[in-house]
């Protein structure tokens, strides 16, 4: 099922009986559409981030490219039948088969849809994660230490860089001044970072493995919605104050500051980012303490 409320729900899921509470967060940022998916599907939680293209490309059922991707991709990952990096290349194959079918023009990659994930399926004791592009699973242990199942690979940061630079003596947004850098950045997906965009180079850039859940007291997955604005992108990301903050407050706690940080900065020149409000999918499976 899609959760498309930041209600929380408690799992009563007998076969589950390690997960205490599931609670979700899905919010629209300041674009038109919400391109960010929820899905609990059993045993198995993701959050999507779609990207709809930046050149001419058609949608269907008045939905954006990008929240169709993301919604393929959910939806084959819903199915639940198989291991998660076969899953990650059958959804790519839907995205691509989806495009096909509306007639996105291949031959300019600017046009086509993409997503990231990151997914995680709870197997007893383990969990099998798959995460693709800059979606996040982020784990928390009960001796206060935290640790993300995949490297996160910052492709916007040259980005992000150039608009700290040059934002404040321009008179336009970041997409007006950048545009030939955003469809540079754009047109490196599968060349030098990962989404599931219908390519078969995608799969190089899929990351998956099993992880034991001895100690862990949290699993969080989370869109780049979620990530803590930064006054200089050429910093990483402050993973501290993000665990600290759910840890006193949840994922609400997150969420209210970086819409706070934001809130007072439309232009997106005190932390450079590419509109004032992002969506934000995520998901935090919290479990009993041993």
């Amino acid at each position: 099922m899609f959760f498309l409320s930041p209600e929380h729900s408690i799992c009563e899921n007998r076969q589950q009986a390690a997960i205490r509470a599931v609670r979700t967060l899905h919010e629209q940022g300041s674009g038109k559409t919400n391109e960010d998916i929820l899905l609990q599907d059993g045993n198995l939680y993701g959050v999507f981030d779609g990207a709809t293209s930046l050149g001419d490309s058609p949608h269907t059922q008045s939905k954006t490219g990008g929240l169709l991707a993301a919604e393929t991709a959910a939806g084959t990952f819903a199915r639940n039948g198989n291991t998660l990096s076969r899953l990650g290349c059958l959804a790519n194959r839907n995205i691509r088969q989806l495009m096909e079918s509306s007639g996105v023009d291949f031959t300019q990659r600017r046009n086509i849809w993409s997503t990231s994930a990151a997914i995680v399926r709870i197997d007893g004791d383990e969990i099998e994660w798959f995460q693709v592009g800059d979606s996040l699973a982020l784990l928390l242990y009960e001796d206060g230490s935290y640790r993300q199942l995949a490297d996160p690979i910052d492709h916007d940061r040259d980005t992000l860089c150039l608009w700290k630079e040059m934002g404040p003596n321009s008179t336009g947004t970041i997409q007006e001044n950048l545009a030939d850098q955003i469809l540079k950045v754009r047109e490196g997906m599968n060349i030098h970072y990962g989404v599931m965009n219908g390519e078969p180079q995608a799969v190089d850039f899929f990351r998956h493995g099993r992880a034991p859940l001895t100690g862990v007291t949290d699993i969080i997955l989370y869109t780049d919605g979620l990530f803590l604005p930064q006054t200089d992108p050429d910093q990483p990301a402050d993973l501290e104050t993000f665990v600290n903050l759910y840890r006193h407050g949840g994922l609400k706690q997150i969420r209210n500051l970086v819409r706070e940080l934001q809130k007072d900065d439309p232009r997106c020149l005190n932390y450079p980012r590419f509109k004032q409000h992002d969506d934000i999918a995520a998901i935090a499976l919290s479990f009993h303490e041993a």
